[in-house]
């Protein structure tokens, strides 16, 4: 795995690791992971990828007309419990990416464990929700980044 003191982690072949620590807030009453923390740490991972290929939520609200990246569709696999003070790894990378649609593979680790796999489809959408294509310079951060891009 690789490990970077960079708080927004490294992108290495394409693929981005964020090392993250399991808080108390993160937990239900037993110490244990709630399963709706998965989700936050994979939308660090996903915001911290495109932060370390260059680009970022802030950029894309510059362009013009502003893009947000929206989710459409998340499947999740539970394969282990996190628990609190543990040292989690979030690997996000991209597992295809058209004009208006790309796929984000994502992993939790604990060490070697496979806590939970995700597939995240996410589109870019102006104001009002109306999906629009990725923003030129998102695709080219993505291209640097080593992601797979499609024609």
């Amino acid at each position: 795995m690789n490990r970077t003191n960079n708080p927004e982690g490294a992108v290495k072949n394409g693929v981005h690791v964020l090392r993250l620590r399991v808080y108390h807030e993160d937990t239900d009453y037993t110490g244990v992971v709630y399963h709706g923390s998965y989700v936050r740490f994979a939308e660090r991972g996903r915001s911290d990828f495109l932060r370390a290929c260059g680009y970022d939520h802030t950029a894309m609200r510059e362009t013009s007309p502003a893009v947000a990246l929206m989710v459409y569709r998340m499947e999740i696999d539970y394969l282990g419990a996190a628990r609190i003070s543990d040292m989690l790894e979030v690997e996000t990378r991209v597992a295809r990416l058209a004009k208006a649609r790309m796929e984000m593979a994502q992993s939790i680790r604990r060490g070697s464990d496979l806590l939970c796999r995700m597939k995240v489809v996410v589109v870019a959408a102006i104001p009002g929700g109306r999906a629009q294509r990725f923003p030129e310079a998102l695709v080219a951060a993505l291209e640097r980044g080593n992601s797979p891009v499609e024609p």
